[in-house]
């Protein structure tokens, strides 16, 4: 549906810090994407150890960011900002992510949520192994102070 450029005018996240390749499927409820980047050696999350495990949620909360802003975009209005206050109950099967070759499968399932939070849950896939899973809070139009 969605390829990497277009998911990055949707989600705050542009250059090499959008790191989803492809929206492959969306509803109210739930998004899957995928991404390639974990495998790169450009990664902005990369460590001098590698890309570990804990990135995950950062790829998790850019398919929770776009789910938004395609039921933003559907009812006609812009997404209400978010902001990842927690990630509960994770875990990692897996040390890293730059080691696995091809695609990683991000799903995000919503929970519950209101027009103050969402709660959802994810898991990261790889050739239909378990990566990280877990689940997220997301608070909406909570300005930063500067």
């Amino acid at each position: 549906m969605l390829e990497r450029a277009g998911i990055a005018r949707l989600i705050p996240h542009s250059g090499s810090m959008c790191l989803l390749a492809r929206l492959e499927h969306w509803d109210a409820e739930r998004i899957v994407c995928s991404a390639t980047s974990h495998r790169d050696a450009a990664n902005p999350l990369r460590t001098a150890s590698g890309l570990l495990a804990p990135c995950a949620i950062e790829y998790a909360a850019q398919a929770m960011a776009l789910h938004g802003a395609l039921i933003g975009q559907e009812a006609g209005s812009a997404a209400s900002p978010g902001f990842l206050a927690s990630a509960r109950g994770v875990q990692f099967h897996r040390l890293r992510l730059d080691d696995l070759a091809g695609e990683l499968r991000i799903e995000a399932q919503r929970q519950a949520g209101d027009a103050q939070q969402i709660l959802y849950h994810f898991r990261v896939q790889h050739a239909g192994q378990p990566v990280a899973e877990g689940r997220a809070a997301v608070v909406l139009n909570t300005p930063l102070s500067a």
